[in-house]
Formats: C-alpha cells, sequence, structure tokens
C-alpha cells in the first residue's frame, strides 16, 4: 500500500504524540508510526508521579502525562499505525515501512523523527568478568517490575546515578528488594537533585559518589560485585575494594539517541537542529531524545510540540529559514542544544554545565544575556529563552559558564 501525506512523525513516545497533535492542529495531514502495541513509549513504565509540572502545570504519573496526550490526539485526524517497523527513510521523501498488511510505503513533504534514546548495555563498559545473568539495565528492571510484575532480584546494587537509577533504586526498594548502594563514577550525582533526595536519602540507600564496578561474578546467576574508589581521572585507588554480594547488578549508564533509520542528516551523536527543530535536511525535523538527553519528558513534548508545528509549516511551504546562525559551546558548557538557531524565531536553549558550580553565571554572547544560577549542575538543564532579533552582522553565537561567589 502507498500512502501520501503532508507530515510523518516516527516515535509515539512523549515527543512524537505532542509533535503530531501540533502538526494536526497546524492545518497538516500527518500519519504517526509507532513499532510497540501502544503509543507512549517508556512512559508507560514511568508509574512515579513528577510528570507534567512544567508541560501541563499537574503532577502527573508517565501513563496519566501519556494518557492526556492520547486524549489530545484523539481529537485530531491524525492516522496512527501501531505495530510498524520503519526500515528505511530516503532523501526524496519516501518512507518504507512493515507491519502485519506487508510493506508499505509513504510519500511525506516533512518528516518529525521522535525515536527517543536506547539505554547504553553493560557490555559496552568492558568490566572484567563472568558472563552471568543477573545484570539489567534499569529500564529493563523497571519494565518486569512495573509492566510484568516480575521479581529481577533478592539483593542488589545499582551502577550509576541517573534518574532512572535513583528512581529504580526507589522502587526495588518498596518491591523488598535490599538495595546495597548506587555507585557512580563521578565526584557528583548524574541525576536530579530531588531524586537523590526523594529516592537515596529519604530510604537510606547509600550512594557511593567516586566509585565504579571494576569486576563481576557469579556461577551463572551474579552472586558478587567488586567496586574500587577512584581519583579525579578515573584511576582506580588501590586498597579502596569494596565486595558487594547481590544476585542483581541494575545498570544506570546513560543514553544513546536513536537516530536509525536517517543516516543522511547532520549527528553529535543525536540529531543536530535549530531552535525550530530542522536538521540539517530541510524537511526533516527532530525532537527529543533523539537529538539530546533530557531531564524532563516536559521538554521533550515541549520541542515535540514546536517540531510538529514547523514540519508543518514546511509542509505548507510557509517557513523556510534564510540563514542561520552557529552557536557554540564555550567554557564549562558541556551541552548546548540546539545547535543553530533562525533569528527571525523564540528559541529555547537548553544547556548543561560541565562541573559543579555553586554559584554560576551563564553568558551568551554578543546578545549580552547573563543569567545567575545558584548550584549549577551537570545532572540538571539550565532553560535560556531568546527573543527573535534581527543584527546581520552576528554570525555566531558562544555561550559559556563561570562560577561565581
Amino acid at each position: 500500500m502507498k500512502y501520501e501525506t503532508d507530515v510523518v512523525v516516527i516515535g509515539a513516545g512523549g515527543g512524537g504524540l505532542a509533535a503530531a497533535i501540533s502538526a494536526s492542529k497546524a492545518g497538516a495531514q500527518v500519519i504517526l508510526i509507532e513499532r510497540e502495541d501502544d503509543s507512549g513509549g517508556v512512559l508507560n513504565q514511568c508509574i512515579h508521579n513528577g510528570f507534567g509540572l512544567h508541560y501541563f502545570r499537574k503532577d502527573l504519573t508517565g501513563p496519566e502525562f501519556k494518557e492526556s496526550l492520547q486524549e489530545e490526539l484523539e481529537k485530531t485526524n491524525v492516522t496512527v499505525l501501531k505495530s510498524t517497523f520503519v526500515l528505511e527513510v530516503t532523501r526524496d521523501k519516501k518512507i518504507l515501512f512493515v507491519n502485519k498488511n506487508g510493506i508499505n510505503e509513504i510519500k511525506t513533504k516533512s518528516l518529525v523523527m521522535a525515536t527517543g534514546a536506547r539505554e547504553r548495555h553493560f557490555n559496552s563498559l568492558a568490566i572484567p568478568g563472568d558472563r552471568v545473568s543477573g545484570i539489567f539495565t534499569a529500564g529493563v528492571a523497571q519494565k518486569y517490575i512495573n509492566l510484568q510484575n516480575l521479581k529481577p532480584a533478592n539483593k542488589a546494587l545499582i551502577l550509576g546515578s541517573g534518574d532512572i537509577g535513583l528512581i529504580m533504586a526507589r522502587r526495588l526498594h518498596l518491591e523488598g528488594i535490599e538495595v546495597e548502594g548506587v555507585v557512580e563514577i563521578l565526584p557528583y550525582p548524574g541525576g536530579l537533585e530531588r531524586n537523590v533526595q526523594q529516592c537515596l536519602r529519604d530510604y537510606n540507600i547509600p550512594l557511593y559518589l567516586s566509585h565504579t564496578v571494576t569486576r563481576v561474578e557469579g556461577d551463572k546467576r551474579l552472586n558478587r560485585v567488586y567496586v574500587s574508589q577512584v581519583d579525579e581521572n578515573r584511576n582506580i585507588i588501590p586498597n579502596t575494594e569494596k565486595i558487594f554480594e547481590v544476585d542483581a547488578l541494575i545498570t544506570s549508564v546513560g543514553l544513546i539517541p536513536s537516530i536509525k533509520p536517517v543516516e543522511f542528516v547532520q549527528t553529535a551523536p543525536g540529531f543536530v537542529t535549530s531552535n525550530t527543530n530542522q536538521t540539517s535536511e530541510d524537511w526533516i525535523f527532530a525532537a527529543g531524545n533523539c537529538t539530546v538527553v533530557f531531564d524532563l519528558v516536559d521538554f521533550v513534548a515541549r520541542e515535540g510540540e514546536k517540531a510538529g508545528k514547523y514540519a508543518a509549516l514546511y509542509a505548507k511551504k510557509e517557513y523556510l529559514p534564510q540563514e542561520l546562525i552557529k552557536i557554540k559551546k564555550g567554557e564549562n558548557i558541556n551541552i548546548l542544544h540546539p545547535s543553530y538557531i533562525d533569528p527571525e524565531e523564540k528559541s529555547k536553549l537548553y544547556i548543561r554545565v560541565s562541573k559543579v558550580f555553586d554559584k554560576a553565571e551563564i553568558v551568551v554572547e554578543p546578545l549580552g544575556i547573563k543569567i545567575i544560577e545558584e548550584e549549577a549542575r551537570p545532572s540538571e538543564m539550565i532553560e535560556i529563552s531568546l527573543k527573535p532579533f534581527q543584527d546581520s552582522k552576528i554570525k555566531e553565537i558562544e555561550v559559556k559558564a563561570h562560577g561565581i561567589s
């Protein structure tokens, strides 16, 4: 079967749902593609609250956030294709996909990639030891408990203090699983401070900063994990080894943006976009964790909404930027999104500093913007809004940070 449409959205998580709704409201004909049987993505297994505070102005669980978007989607004329896997996206704006009806093709005018990110696997860490069962990514452990009602362990250690690792420490504890601690190679937590407090301190779960796993052992099933302290260069400090006798190691060691099957646009490693979510291929837009990893799904939905809007405008030939200005990372900036801006449109910059500051000044030059951030941390995104401007002399914008007393 062959389809024709204005906008295709790939991925029906928080970003994809918001993009499809927005594109439809902007007057475009939209097809939303989702590989799973249900929309929502990882939101379906995130049964804790804390979602929606920015986007909906409500404190919601992950499924409630998804349902709120789903209700909006059902008011539109968006065509939703579930259990559908995209095989290929070509430069001539054709999308090949497969589902129970066979192999099909869509001819589109614009595309929104909202494909999220995948978890970095334990095997990528090159940790020596036995290859045993009992080692799970945090997302897999979360799915086992929250969706499949399975108990993955009796006693567990968590590697990585990203938000999902912190949340899973609490979840495992509440399910009666003894959590020996959370091990983090950095000298500061990788997740939001509120999650450190609510998930670890409130339950007296130890956090081992500047520590890493050095070896795993077991006979078919994991039974021992070796942990050592590291110095500022992440080298193992002798005689600091701790041994944890556990039957599960839960890893929360980062997310990798999912860009396939679109591999002919600029990436670093996620899709490089402008403030209108446009990629290096002007008909392809991208939003959410397939660009950079956001710390809140509210930001993902906000970016999806914007991507859908501009994809629809592009499809209707109502948006095509004339000239983009590059934004570059300056001193003490680790993550900066987007990478380009159309100065005639509003912009929202998302920034992660490269180290912990008790107090930091973020500077955007040559626009002369300065903001003060209390306790700036690499784990928490800083937002800066830019108004449209017209200045032909500005060819590049730099964002930098420094500590102040």
